[in-house]
């Protein structure tokens, strides 16, 4: 595609009746030999939540649709329809009786009623991340499979803002054979068009051979709505709505309305729209016609089906009954066309020239018309695009655990004890919930403000009971005696150390509590006027005091050993850490801060005793086994190994920094031009002390910056009007020392038409071109357009851009997706948040006006390159570094910390628990471990789905000295080797979403991965 755009003026001709076309003419014999075949398809497009929230549409809408497409279809066996999203189709099929559920059945397996895609929604492809891409997709595809014993087998892609070949892929992966997808700039779309070349087999651009090879259809025209998908002029094929017919609600904005179909017009009519069919086949290389016929939430009534079905049939069998015309025109599902086609062009024959095109790379950034780009909402709502990115992580934990835990419980007799029915009923729940927000009306931003209060709400209780199966399974799994193990829901073992108050909240971290507990009636007297205190100077009460603990579960999320740095709050300065084994560790304490200049003395859900002293909070390195545990104890008291942080305030006169800092060392600096300088081993980055940052800006009036100088990690933050941000370098050995750790708390709340970006500058010789990845799958390499109008050369980001020359590659990771651009050589320019007060006049109605305070989070990873051939620059793949793999790993899956919440004594706990033999290698990571629910009833199964993916890495980078704590095998894995703690039963190849098991499929010792496949197998744990 990158060829097609460097070709392309992309400039915007008028095309005559195709707007954004052109002239199409045909001669009148053309099919005298072989007649065109012409599908029409009936759909309804239903967004789960937009204008209004997805149970609102199900109720005023998406129910009616559906029990009206049973009655209808049974009118007529010639009729068909077809639908894609299957939390509607799961929802309503819940509410209706076996009567009904029988003629669904019956339907499909006449061949009416096919649903396609199958995956729980139609998500975006922009913003998501693939990992949940395929879990909206293994949602669906097990719901139907279920619920219908249906395999779907095409992909159908109508609204989508913008394609993604990664969706191409897993579509592939799933089994599925073809696709279809609308939304493409329309100048590709005339080039296609021009070329004949409209449908071609997408091809990934890693993907040497054809493997990947999938055929997609492009819808040739504006819109999938009916008067742009009969034929080229919108004039005429409005006409052929029936909905619009006069006396309706809706009408043609062309101001000639349809006309109902009789003996006394059906000749002139069928000729009309003959004219259009043959026009739209001329894009096409067969004599095979699709023809969709459908809108947003169609068929709702009754009268709408036979409007429309009635009027095609009399059509269609004019048409037909008439030899001259050299056409069948029918109503067809989306897999009866792509058999059709598959059939005229001799796909599956065998020596048979190729009849279609292949073509690699994406379709961003799309533009609908004129220079209307949607970039945009690559960034809009980013506060959901984190909260969505947190959600798969503690999902994936979540999955990762609860199958772990739902094996051990087996394995030592506590499946009774073990809640886990009803946790597999909250896990189902998390899993819809996030796969409802992969929607593109969702994750992009793009929905009415309730609406996405609805979604983030949904989000929001996912995230509260992962976390609650998070810590229930590692209880059971973290046990030295398992036979002290027993549930009790009012009394957590472990809680989280950190908690959201609402769905559009910041997470905060809570704060534990060492000191002991006062035994003495003075002590309890004391605690007493100190509760007094709270309630009347502070507002809190005593539910507010945290819980005594002594104990740190820290879980690495990730596949391979990892040594990072955790913080948590305290209520003391003294405070001393213990390693798993025992050993004290080095604690940096740090103060935690209420705004600029003052330190906090009731941090968040600090205890009233943390205002009489000071909350810090401390840091530590922590090093823990792949997947697993490790056990850190926290004890009050002076330890050797316990520094403290020092501080700069740079201020002007203005600002004046609150006393006292009690133990704290703060300096107070009036702004200075002298540089600050932060250091590791690995690097030295200097910053302005004028603007805080790391290009030498000056401001007239300048921020407020605190300098932190610690011996764990050393920071700058600087506080703008719009903008808390802070750079933090860890001064730790290994992978978390060799990347500079960025966040920005944004607010732009205040502001009128307002966008707020970050800009990286360099001295990298990148000229025009740069690189983004597509879903956090894939790098696709990006060029800077003079062409283009700014819009157009932003791109999005879902968890990393770079630029690079011979020499270097500086790579941005983000984790969040975000819109980024590199508008001039050596840049990137990463879009964080944006406030837009009035509509663009697509549907939504409103602008974007319910901004957040949000917190953006990044790494900026600086690697030298070795022996690059330049003449591989031009080339369309390019692959991040090892390094750079697990750097982004490390951002998007933080360690995840859990104290006792016992007051009575801890059962003695496992130093660490780690359920791998041995760390996997660097390039190969679990997706996924997902528990498979039983096919009778909603509870889980002995079988989980493993989806392992082998990333590919380039390796012209050195990958020695960089603190990776695994290595490679060229993607073999012997899986009976795989697990510490438990045997593998058995372990199966399948689909990627378990629809298809290869017909040879055998239990598996040893699998193997080529760099870049994802693969799923079943697999039983015991």
């Amino acid at each position: 595609m990158l060829e097609v755009y460097n070709i392309l003026p992309f400039d915007n001709p008028d095309g005559g009746v195709w707007k954004q076309g052109f002239d199409i003419t045909y001669d009148e014999h053309e099919w005298d030999n072989e007649p065109l075949q012409v599908f029409v398809v009936p759909h309804s497009h239903n967004d789960p939540g937009w204008l209004k929230t997805f149970d609102d549409y199900f109720r005023d809408q998406t129910q009616h649709i559906l029990n009206n497409m049973v009655i209808k279809l049974q009118e007529d066996k010639r009729r068909k329809f077809m639908w894609s999203e299957i939390s509607y189709f799961s929802k309503w099929w819940d509410g209706i009786d076996s009567q009904k559920k029988d003629a669904v059945k019956r339907l499909i397996e006449d061949g009416q009623f096919e649903i396609v895609t199958g995956g729980w929604v139609m998500p975006d492809e922009a913003s998501a991340h693939y990992f949940a891409l395929i879990d909206q997709l293994i949602e669906g595809h097990q719901w139907l499979e279920k619920a219908l014993g249906v395999k779907p087998k095409s992909g159908w892609a109508v609204d989508p803002f913008g394609h993604s070949p990664t969706m191409a892929y897993l579509l592939k992966c799933s089994g599925f054979s073809s696709m279809l997808i609308q939304r493409v700039h329309y100048s590709i779309k005339k080039y296609l068009a021009m070329q004949e070349s409209l449908e071609f087999f997408w091809r990934q651009n890693w993907d040497s051979g054809f493997n990947t090879d999938i055929l997609c259809h492009m819808m040739p025209f504006y819109s999938y709505d009916i008067p742009h998908t009969c034929g080229p002029d919108p004039k005429i094929c409005c006409q052929f709505d029936f909905k619009r017919l006069p006396g309706g609600r809706v009408s043609c904005p062309w101001r000639v309305p349809p006309e109902a179909i009789h003996s006394g017009n059906i000749q002139h009519r069928a000729w009309m729209i003959l004219d259009q069919y043959r026009k739209k086949s001329k894009l096409f290389r067969t004599k095979v016609l699709l023809a969709p016929l459908g809108d947003d939430f169609r068929y709702s009534e009754s009268s709408e089906w036979d409007q429309q079905y009635q009027n095609y049939q009399k059509l269609f069998d004019y048409l037909n009954s008439h030899p001259e015309y050299h056409v069948k025109a029918q109503f067809g599902t989306l897999s009866d066309y792509f058999e059709a086609l598959r059939k005229a062009s001799n796909l599956d024959g065998k020596n048979s020239d190729p009849v279609f095109p292949v073509l690699s790379g994406d379709f961003f950034t799309y533009a609908d018309r004129d220079h209307h780009y949607w970039s945009g909402y690559f960034t809009s709502r980013p506060f959901y695009k984190r909260l969505d990115r947190t959600l798969e992580s503690y999902l994936r934990t979540a999955e990762i655990l609860y199958s772990l835990a739902l094996a051990q419980s087996k394995k030592t007799g506590k499946t009774k004890a073990f809640p886990s029915a009803e946790h597999f009923i909250l896990l189902t729940e998390a899993r819809r919930n996030l796969a409802l927000f992969q929607h593109h009306d969702a994750i992009t931003g793009t929905s009415k403000d309730w609406v996405v209060v609805d979604y983030g709400t949904r989000l929001f209780h996912s995230l509260i009971n992962l976390k609650k199966i998070i810590t229930d399974s590692a209880h059971i799994l973290i046990l030295k005696d398992q036979e002290m193990y027993s549930y009790n829901p009012s009394t957590p073992f472990l809680t989280m150390d950190d908690a959201q108050s609402s769905q559009d909240s910041l997470p905060h971290k809570t704060v534990i509590q060492l000191s002991s507990q006062p035994r003495s009636s003075k002590d309890k007297r004391s605690l007493g006027r100190i509760e007094l205190l709270c309630q009347k100077y502070y507002g809190l009460k005593s539910g507010n005091l945290s819980h005594t603990s002594g104990y740190l579960l820290i879980y690495n999320p990730t596949e391979q050993d990892r040594s990072s740095v955790v913080s948590v709050y305290v209520n003391t300065p003294r405070v001393k850490v213990l390693s798993p084994s025992g050993r004290p560790v080095v604690v940096q304490l740090s103060a935690v801060w209420d705004g600029t200049a003052k330190i906090s003395y009731d941090a968040y859900q600090a205890s009233c005793l943390n205002s009489i002293v000071s909350v810090p909070h401390i840091s530590f390195l922590a090093h823990i086994p792949p997947l697993g545990f490790g056990v850190y104890q926290l004890l009050e008291g002076q330890g050797s190994e316990t520094v403290l942080a020092d501080y700069n305030l740079y201020h002007n006169d203005k600002t004046k920094a609150s006393k006292p800092f009690r133990i704290f060392n703060v300096k107070e600096i009036k702004n200075a031009l002298d540089e600050i300088m932060l250091e590791n081993t690995y690097m030295k980055i200097w910053f302005s002390g004028n603007s805080g940052l790391i290009e030498p800006y000056v401001f007239s009036d300048p921020p407020i910056i605190r300098v932190t100088h610690g011996r764990i990690f050393s920071e700058v933050t600087t506080f703008f009007h719009h903008l808390t941000h802070t750079v933090r370098l860890y001064k730790v050995h290994g992978l978390e020392g060799q990347s500079p750790e960025i966040t920005n708390i944004v607010d732009i709340r205040g502001e009128y038409n307002h966008e707020i970006a970050m800009r990286i500058s360099s001295d990298i010789e990148s000229h025009n071109r740069f690189y983004t990845d597509l879903n956090g799958y894939q790098i696709q390499p990006r060029q800077t357009m003079n062409k283009l109008p700014l819009q157009a050369n932003f791109y999005p980001m879902a968890t990393m851009a770079y630029v690079q020359d011979g020499k270097i590659r500086l790579t941005l990771h983000s984790a969040q997706s975000l819109g980024v651009s590199s508008l001039k050589s050596g840049q990137l320019e990463v879009i964080m948040d944006r406030r837009l007060m009035q509509d663009d006049n697509r549907g939504l109605g409103q602008g974007v006006q319910d901004n957040k305070i949000t917190a953006n989070l990044f790494r900026l990873l600086l690697e030298k390159r070795n022996g690059v051939d330049m003449e591989e620059e031009k080339l369309s793949v390019s692959y991040p570094s090892l390094l750079s793999h697990i750097t982004s790993s490390f951002i998007n899956h933080p360690m995840i910390l859990m104290v006792t919440y016992t007051d009575s004594g801890v059962p003695s706990l496992l130093n660490t628990f780690s359920p791998l033999m041995a760390p996997m290698p660097c390039d190969m990571h679990i997706v996924n471990l997902r528990t498979i629910q039983l096919n009778a009833d909603p509870g889980p199964s002995d079988e989980a789905a493993l989806i392992v993916h082998r990333k590919g890495f380039d390796c012209r980078f050195a990958n020695t000295d960089l603190g990776l704590l695994c290595s490679t095998t060229q993607g073999k894995l012997r899986m009976h080797r795989l697990f510490n703690k438990f045997h593998v039963e058995s372990l199966t190849p399948t689909s990627l979403t378990l629809m298809h098991s290869p017909p040879d499929a055998r239990n598996m010792s040893e699998i193997s991965m080529s760099p870049m496949e994802i693969n799923t197998y079943r697999i039983h744990l015991r």
